[in-house]
């Protein structure tokens, strides 16, 4: 509900900047206007325009921008350099965090643009991640050569940043007014949410063609990391796909497919899910022929996603229930992943029939479930009752 601008008793507060352009060309203009007009304590739920909600969730996808951008330069420079605390991608991803951080203690201290669950997942995921910075550095010095995206200490960042997601996407979606923009912007929060999720599938991505390279001759890791895997008595090829066949495939459809499913639900809008995953695989490509063009190890994409994506959206329009769309989506995409594998550009999937049904079964068994909570009320109080602080 809009309202009139914040005021200061007993003080005039300096003129807003006009536009987002002119607040950038003047930050300590802006600074000024800012902290004194609404750096104020108060509750979650505590009354903002539209107009607010843009400009606080604009920085918060500009802050997951950074992280995003330095995660996906992360991946493929440690497929070429010794892992170092003060790398150019973990400044960028630090950077991003930062801007996270100021934004979690914005909400804390004035209660703008979130209630008290979506406050509580945003200081709950952001605390989870700051935590698991610096386990996961003691792991590096305990375990040394340790990249591999499935390590625990790993698993706490990807823990941390999805909870946080959560709390972002339900302040936006309970505060936003309904539209293209709330729409525009809750797509743009689903598209991070999927790359946090499909996050560590990338390491058999880049894996694949990083053994393909040194197996002919042409790595495209330096010697040091070679040397430094042999020194720490593992095999220089050890850290390119250190985890079973069957994962790949298990994690893209339990946890990337079934995201989409969520978001499609969620949204309500048409072919959601496929729009998300064509934007997931452009991003990817986009970043991945710019690395590689700059030298950086290239990987292959998960393009059986998007066959698995249109599969959900007209399961998904057409109402199916969940035992019967889970075997189907999942055939869509394994059918997907044979021709990649055929093209060679697929990482190792385990395709021993028992292995693709038991995966198959634990997808539909998950997607049974989301109907069993789709049916309770626990969706109307996430989206559809009145913001409440």
């Amino acid at each position: 509900m809009p309202h009139a601008m914040p005021a200061v008793a007993g003080r005039a507060l300096p003129p807003a900047p006009g536009s987002a352009a002119a607040a950038l060309r003047a930050p300590v203009a802006t600074l000024r206007w800012l902290w004194p007009a609404y750096v104020t304590p108060g509750r979650p739920g505590r009354p903002t325009t539209q107009q607010e909600l843009r400009w606080v969730y604009g920085a918060w996808l500009g802050a997951l921008a950074l992280k995003v951008l330095g995660s996906s330069w992360d991946v493929s420079w440690h497929f070429r350099w010794l892992r170092d605390d003060l790398a150019p991608p973990h400044l960028l991803n630090t950077a991003g965090t930062a801007v996270v951080v100021a934004l979690v203690l914005f909400h804390s201290h004035t209660g703008y643009g979130v209630d008290r669950w979506a406050l509580r997942l945003v200081q709950a995921g952001t605390a989870t991640f700051l935590v698991a910075v610096p386990v996961d550095l003691v792991n590096h010095r305990v375990n040394g050569l340790d990249i591999t995206s499935w390590s625990p200490s790993h698993a706490l960042l990807y823990a941390g940043t999805a909870v946080m997601l959560a709390g972002v996407l339900r302040g936006w979606w309970r505060y936003a007014a309904p539209g293209r923009v709330r729409d525009a912007v809750a797509l743009g929060l689903w598209l991070l949410t999927v790359e946090n999720v499909l996050f560590p599938n990338q390491h058999q991505e880049y894996g694949v063609l990083s053994l393909r390279a040194y197996e002919a001759g042409a790595t495209t890791a330096e010697p040091q990391l070679l040397d430094f895997a042999v020194a720490q008595g593992q095999s220089p090829t050890s850290f390119m796909l250190p985890v079973p066949s069957w994962v790949h495939p298990a994690w893209l459809l339990c946890a990337g497919l079934l995201c989409l499913v969520v978001a499609r639900r969620v949204t309500g809008l048409r072919w959601a899910a496929t729009g998300l995953a064509a934007a997931y695989l452009a991003y990817r490509a986009t970043v991945g022929l710019g690395l590689e063009v700059t030298g950086f190890p290239p990987s292959v994409l998960p393009l059986a996603l998007l066959a698995g994506a249109v599969a959900v959206d007209v399961a998904v329009g057409r109402g199916l229930p969940g035992w019967l769309a889970g075997p189907l989506v999942a055939g869509a995409t394994y059918l997907a992943g044979a021709v990649l594998a055929a093209a060679g550009a697929l990482p190792p999937w385990d395709w021993r029939a028992a292995v693709v049904l038991l995966t198959g079964t634990a997808f539909t068994l998950l997607w049974v479930t989301l109907d069993a909570v789709a049916r309770s009320r626990w969706p109307v109080a996430w989206r559809g009752g009145a913001p409440t602080g």
